[in-house]
């Protein structure tokens, strides 16, 4: 994943800066997938600054520059002279996460609905036909479907962020970050790809209609259902752990 940095020839001043910022967001988006949604780095792990630099083959000043913008997300901590710790979600954490969301994507989705222009429908609608390009590729990998699930959860980030609401945008950017390992879970265990593609497609069919009330309640409807089935996940580990601990 590493790459070349652009010399700092005269006039090259721009490209090299967005190559330099290209490499930060790259390594920033890799270390949240490692940590967050595949559990490469599992919960309540250490790591460092130099173990991350050698499996990504770059240089230590991108990884330090996520690492931060991860401890801002509250998603790892960090320990002097130790590293960092991958945040633990319990089920406290869990509840109040998607809690929260469920408010900001309702609200979201009905200030969207009733000012979307035609040009953010039409931004939408790419969105949903990028998930069913990418659900119709045979015996996809799991990166095609990591791919679809980050196109989903970009189709949330969007929505707030048409809503024109900029404190709205950032606060359910971060908690769609604590979420995320949630979804993953959710899609991959329950199989669950076609009922959330499914009901994208009605939210956004009601924010181009011009529905707020209905888009709204879609959206609420669609946090709850997938809280509901993580938590269904979660107590069935719960209680096969409690199982294994009363069998022996």
């Amino acid at each position: 994943m590493g790459r070349q940095l652009a010399k700092r020839e005269p006039g090259n001043q721009s490209g090299a800066k967005q190559t330099k910022n290209a490499l930060r967001d790259s390594v920033y988006s890799a270390l949240k997938a490692m940590t967050i949604v595949t559990g490469q780095i599992p919960p309540g792990s250490r790591v460092t600054e130099n173990d991350i630099a050698a499996k990504l083959t770059v240089s230590r000043t991108p990884v330090r520059e996520a690492f931060n913008r991860l401890e801002r997300d509250g998603l790892v901590t960090g320990r002097p002279r130790q590293g960092y710790v991958v945040t633990e979600f319990d089920i406290n954490m869990f509840r109040e996460a998607f809690e929260i969301r469920e408010l900001l994507d309702g609200h979201a989705t009905e200030l969207v609905a009733a000012a979307a222009t035609d040009q953010d429908k039409a931004r939408l609608r790419a969105m949903l036909a990028e998930c069913e390009r990418l659900a119709a590729i045979p015996e996809r990998t799991a990166r095609e479907k990591f791919q679809e699930l980050e196109v989903g959860i970009d189709l949330h980030r969007v929505i707030a962020e048409i809503s024109g609401n900029v404190m709205l945008h950032g606060m359910q950017c971060g908690i769609l970050d604590k979420c995320q390992h949630y979804v993953w879970t959710e899609l991959l265990w329950l199989d669950e790809w076609k009922i959330a593609r499914d009901e994208h497609a009605e939210i956004v069919d009601a924010i181009c209609a011009g529905d707020a009330s209905r888009a709204g309640t879609l959206a609420r409807a669609h946090v709850r259902g997938s809280r509901d089935n993580v938590l269904r996940l979660l107590q069935a580990k719960s209680d096969y752990r409690n199982f294994l601990a009363n069998a022996s």
